[in-house]
């Protein structure tokens, strides 16, 4: 695959309703979310069912940064887990609940080197045709991050964007990330908040900050501040650090593309049309 198709494919859209994100508790290995993400930019706007998405197995490793020869040996059983996976979602106004899953069926065809992938007819509504209360973001931003919860986390901050800042009750955040076994405080904001707030800053579209409120002697209460990244600059220094992030996988000593070089003019090409809908608030 060229690498002028790398790049395109990785700033495909992701979208997904908000109550998808917002209502719901789910948790995701990182390789499972790659999968389930980079089959939802396939999902085109004009689409109006869920048919099966067929990929070129070599073409996600590809774009989404994973070892080739490790994936084919794993693949089938993340498939599977992932398959096995479910959630609790509501479906309708009057709060009428269902057990959704993510992969309906997959097929491995090995003599291709494809995977073939049929969601869960029931996710049509919070996949197609939406019209409003949606989140949508590029792939990229997500390929460099390599904690699950830095994924989750950005997704819940990307749907509240607009509104600048967003209060999470810390007992109900752990529930929506499924850590609630990170009893003590200490322990949370080490391994699940610090890190996922380190990645989305150096990585993402999002600039995110947070303050504490106290009950008593413990933290009950968070609220995340949230601002788009507006300037080259960085953009810039985004593709950079997920450059690097990515990098890292194969080689520590491996130099990053630095500026003036193709790949990063391409990247920083499609950056350049991004930053635009950010400032013209489309």
């Amino acid at each position: 695959m060229k690498t002028t198709d790398v790049q395109v494919y990785r700033n495909f859209k992701v979208t997904k309703a908000n109550a998808l994100i917002q209502k719901t508790r789910f948790s995701l290995t990182l390789q499972e979310q790659k999968i389930v993400l980079y089959v939802l930019t396939k999902i085109q706007p004009e689409d109006t069912d869920l048919t099966e998405y067929c990929f070129d197995i070599k073409e996600f490793c590809n774009i989404c940064n994973i070892d080739a020869g490790g994936m084919y040996t794993s693949l089938k059983e993340t498939l599977k887990k992932l398959s096995d996976r479910s959630f609790w979602a509501a479906i309708d106004e009057q709060g009428t609940e269902t057990l959704l899953r993510w992969i309906q069926k997959p097929y491995v065809l090995h003599r291709r080197g494809q995977v073939k992938i049929q969601l869960d007819e029931d996710m049509r509504p919070f996949l197609l045709e939406l019209k409003r209360q949606f989140t949508t973001y590029s792939l990229i931003y997500i390929l460099g991050m390599r904690s699950q919860y830095s994924i989750r986390i950005y997704e819940l901050l990307k749907s509240y964007q607009k509104l600048g800042k967003w209060e999470f009750d810390i007992d109900d955040l752990k529930r929506k990330l499924m850590c609630e076994n990170y009893i003590q405080w200490n322990d949370f904001k080490r391994y699940v908040l610090d890190v996922s707030m380190r990645e989305i800053n150096k990585c993402s579209d999002l600039l995110v900050n947070y303050e504490l409120i106290k009950d008593g002697h413990r933290f009950s209460k968070i609220i995340f501040i949230i601002e788009p990244k507006k300037t080259m600059a960085q953009s810039l220094e985004t593709i950079t650090n997920i450059e690097q992030a990515m990098n890292k996988k194969h080689s520590t000593a491996e130099e990053v593309p630095s500026e003036g070089t193709p790949e990063l003019d391409g990247q920083l090409d499609l950056f350049e049309n991004e930053t635009k809908k950010i400032k013209s608030g489309s």
